[in-house]
């Protein structure tokens, strides 16, 4: 049996509990259609010499996808001018490498298109 109290309880704490619900899944339909906008890509790479139309790279468990001179890759788990390494390794020199948080710095750069050399 419920008494009084229980139930005043209760209704007071129904709208908190709705409003986290809410809140909740507003944060989760907002992330996932970032995640979507993005389409799946963490690295963008514009590289010196075009390739020929589309073509998938894989370098070190990382899918790249190009389209002529653009590329793009989900996160993985090494430092990005380390992925940026890779990935000139296997395309040659890239002009342009950027993650979410910016463009990689013009030294680090450097450093990425020295593999391409090597």
């Amino acid at each position: 049996m419920i008494s009084a109290n229980s139930s005043s309880a209760l209704r007071q704490l129904l709208p908190a509990v709705l409003a986290l619900v809410g809140t909740t899944l507003s944060f989760a339909v907002t992330a996932n259609t970032a995640r979507a906008n993005t389409g799946g890509s963490f690295y963008s790479a514009t590289l010196t010499r075009p390739m020929d139309g589309a073509q998938k790279v894989i370098q070190k468990g990382v899918l790249w996808k190009c389209e002529g001179a653009e590329c793009s890759a989900p996160r993985d788990t090494s430092r990005p001018v380390i992925v940026c390494a890779r990935l000139a390794q296997k395309v040659g020199p890239v002009a342009r490498f950027a993650t979410p948080q910016g463009d990689l710095a013009a030294e680090d750069l450097a450093r990425c298109n020295e593999a391409a050399a090597g």
